[in-house]
């Protein structure tokens, strides 16, 4: 899919995001990341982002809420963070009478909650993400053309945190279409909600569409956005 980049960053392809930012262990000095991307023999052009004030970070994951089309937004404070890919830590639903059966602990560990559980594309159930994402500056891409910084301000009065993308970004551009992720909660006090009535069928979703409902659940979908740089400071 060609996307026409919002940021100054330049223009990269699917493969180059992959390979440069993904794929590859990139120098741990931020502004070296902006280097290696040049090297890749893509166009670079001037951005407002000083990549020398951050670091590389192993990938990391958020869950976002917000109008795809939106640049800025509130919010956050409902957005959470996986620190590692959740992925490989889930139980597929085939096995949720196993994870029952072992109190909800998973084999990679992490506890199921029944009030408040997590599915993800493949329908894997995931641990919960870690909120709120902590305030403070992300570089943030969807593995397809844009990479940019996200800022995350601080939890205000109101208990309501602000969200910003550089350069012109949209949500929709730094999100990972084929990362499908949902929150389900209890619609009702009879604890009918229960990845067990997941419709099987409905899996692998397709990128960029919505996941399932599950019956007796309230359903949340959320964007996924990989982290791949922080703040020096953050």
């Amino acid at each position: 899919m060609s996307y026409n980049v919002k940021m100054k960053l330049g223009r990269f392809s699917e493969k180059a995001i992959s390979q440069s930012l993904i794929g590859r262990a990139l120098p741990a000095t931020g502004l070296l990341i902006l280097l290696a991307l040049v090297s890749l023999g893509q166009s670079a052009l001037a951005t407002s982002i000083d990549f020398s004030n951050f670091r590389r970070i192993p990938t990391q994951f958020i869950a976002a809420l917000g109008d795809p089309a939106a640049t800025s937004g509130s919010g956050a404070q409902s957005w959470g963070l996986w620190r590692v890919d959740p992925g490989p830590r889930g139980v597929r639903l085939d096995n949720y009478e196993q994870l029952k059966a072992a109190g909800g602990i998973a084999p990679a560990l992490w506890g199921f909650d029944s009030t408040d559980w997590w599915l993800e594309e493949n329908g894997l159930i995931m641990e919960n993400p870690d909120f709120p994402v902590p305030a403070g500056k992300y570089i943030v891409t969807g593995n397809r053309e844009v990479v940019t910084m996200l800022t995350v301000h601080p939890i205000d009065k109101d208990g309501t945190a602000r969200w910003e993308l550089e350069d012109g970004a949209k949500l929709y551009d730094v999100t990972h279409l084929a990362c499908r992720s949902a929150r389900y909660t209890p619609a009702t006090s009879d604890n009918s909600c229960s990845p067990a009535r997941a419709p099987k069928n409905a899996f692998r979703v397709t990128p960029g569409a919505l996941m399932p409902p599950v019956e007796g659940c309230n359903k949340q979908d959320y964007s996924v956005l990989f982290v791949i740089g922080v703040a020096v400071d953050n």
